[in-house]
């Protein structure tokens, strides 16, 4: 999902001061985390009030087929798909666990059938029932209203189909669904041991039967969660109402709110959405205060400061197919010579990123720490070594060669890009920058016939799978020759590791606890390889109210600050 951001190229260039105050903890949940358990209301004894949150802009839609960004973390409070990734913290909050349905299947016919029962008496917010036949209408709706997440959905028998004809899409070969016994079942014209994630995107929030084919605008869906969206303004507010039909049916899943009312106020200025926090007139701000405001915050506020790591990795991409880095000593070489500390000073501070060596994100299935490229190789970066990345260059016979990084002009980026051409240069190599406007310089560096030789960027993944990087990012399946849409940058294919990971995403589906070793083993192999300089994680930073407790964080891609979790005083 390299469109989607966890934090703002701009809202990087933040002080390191922060870090020395800052509350959160190091394994992916806040200070006052409680182990994993959802906090549902009767646990927290706090419900009602009014929970009022800042945000500079929305994203691009409301309407669960088109929203493919941050709206994800609000609209999760008002939808439900089949499927959820559980609500609480720390790693387990990456798991799946039946939502509208009452259990998560077992493929049958060889990975092609997945067979769902359905919960009882869920009910939309308009008082109709919750049906099968919508789950149906809503995938197919995804192709008619031509939105982002009907690739998702391309393994369902006769969704080649609804690709090339969108407007009169008919899966019901594919997605049969049966209302009198409450079941959905889902066909496949080839195996996708990602299906199960993929169902629990919030692309697959289901809608009722009639719902218009096109973005539905300002006018809010039917909602199946504990709030419903009762007014939108994007130029002003957006506001969240208990929804009257909800009774929870699974606190794993969708918890019960603890606000009566959450009121999204748009379009305020960092520096008064800040103040606004600090006041205690308003309880949570989406977008990260100004980086002149964090040594203050840090200071007098830091127990209303939260900083969770996200599973968004920035890298530095090296084309495989390209000299000098078709070389694997040279592409080690430079993991070893970077300075990943330097990096992130430049990217805002450790309280905003922390250094990384490897492909996987902390709190993502499979992930076990590694990093070879350190001075005293284990777990975590420590420091540079610029001995070793020389002996691998020189060992490489290819000192001299030019090398040119495709940069952007944006402030942080360019700044990144010349600290790699002062270390390139420094283990012998004719380096320089090539700028392009940040609109092009990602699908130019994806079309291998510019080969491009190197590039700074991130992935955010889809959903918590490992094969969301290493089949796609990292792996075979995600480069296409001469193509704008080949999200592999490094152009990296290792047959005997696409092997394990199609062998790990067998196993996603049957046995999570043995796919999530396999993926451990692929993550160190792929680290050893070195298609990319991964350099560091990107923090969320969360500024609250002193008023509001509860504060949790949930490390899935729709996940976040668990806003309707949260309690006002």
């Amino acid at each position: 999902m390299k469109q989607r951001l966890l934090v703002a190229g701009s809202c990087l260039l933040v002080v390191a001061a922060v870090a020395a105050g800052c509350g959160g903890s190091d394994s992916g949940g806040s200070d006052n985390d409680q182990g994993g358990t959802p906090a549902t209301s009767d646990e927290s004894g706090h419900k009602g009030g009014t929970l009022t949150m800042l945000w500079s802009a929305p994203g691009q839609s409301i309407d669960t087929a088109i929203a493919y960004d941050q709206n994800w973390q609000v609209l999760r409070m008002a939808g439900d798909g089949l499927l959820a990734w559980k609500q609480v913290t720390g790693p387990a909050g990456v798991e799946l666990v039946p939502d509208l349905a009452e259990s998560i299947p077992e493929p049958t016919d060889g990975g092609k059938t997945y067979a769902f029962t359905m919960r009882d008496g869920i009910k939309f917010s308009t008082g109709e029932t919750v049906k099968p036949s919508d789950i149906r209408y809503t995938i197919e709706r995804n192709f008619k209203a031509a939105g982002p997440g009907s690739g998702f959905y391309a393994s369902l028998v006769g969704a080649d189909v609804c690709a090339k004809k969108p407007k009169t899409c008919d899966l019901s070969k594919g997605i049969v669904a049966d209302d009198a016994a409450n079941t959905v079942t889902f066909k496949l014209s080839e195996p996708d041991p990602d299906l199960l994630q993929k169902l629990a995107m919030p692309f697959a929030f289901v809608v009722p039967k009639g719902t218009p084919n096109k973005d539905i605008g300002t006018d809010p869906l039917p909602a199946t969660g504990p709030y419903v969206i009762t007014k939108y303004d994007p130029d002003s507010e957006m506001v969240f109402d208990r929804n009257p039909e909800f009774k929870e049916w699974s606190a794993d899943a969708q918890p019960a709110g603890n606000p009566d009312k959450i009121v999204m106020k748009i379009g305020l200025p960092l520096e008064d959405a800040t103040t606004q926090i600090q006041n205690g007139d308003a309880d949570w701000m989406y977008d990260t205060p100004p980086a002149d405001r964090l040594g203050e915050l840090s200071q007098k506020f830091e127990s209303q400061i939260h900083i969770n790591p996200g599973p968004q990795v920035y890298h530095m991409a090296l084309n495989t197919n390209v000299a000098p880095f078709d070389d694997k000593d040279v592409r080690q070489a430079l993991n070893f010579a970077v300075d990943r500390d330097a990096v992130i000073k430049i990217a805002g501070g450790p309280a905003l990123a922390r250094a990384t060596c490897q492909i996987l994100p902390p709190d993502f299935p499979g992930y076990q720490p590694y990093c070879p490229y350190t001075k005293d190789p284990g777990e975590k970066w420590t420091a540079p070594d610029m001995a070793k990345a020389k002996q691998l260059v020189d060992a490489s016979g290819t000192k001299g060669q030019k090398v040119t990084i495709i940069s952007t002009n944006d402030e942080t980026t360019k700044a990144i890009d010349l600290y790699f051409v002062s270390v390139l240069r420094e283990l012998g190599y004719d380096a320089g920058i090539k700028s392009l406007n940040g609109g092009v310089q990602y699908a130019y560096v994806q079309d291998s016939s510019n080969k491009a030789q190197a590039s700074y960027s991130y992935w955010f993944p889809d959903y918590p799978a490992g094969s969301n990087f290493f089949n796609i990012v990292v792996g075979c399946n995600g480069f296409t020759p001469n193509s704008s849409s080949s999200p592999n940058l490094a152009q990296f294919c290792d047959p005997a590791i696409q092997k394990q990971t199609e062998a790990a995403m067998q196993l996603e589906s049957t046995d999570r606890e043995a796919a999530d070793a396999k993926w451990a083993e692929i993550d160190k192999a792929t680290t050893d390889a070195a298609p990319w300089v991964s350099l560091y994680v990107a923090n969320r930073l969360d500024f609250v109210s002193s008023r509001l407790g509860n504060y949790k964080f949930n490390p899935s891609v729709a996940g976040g600050f668990m806003i309707q979790q949260a309690w006002v005083k």
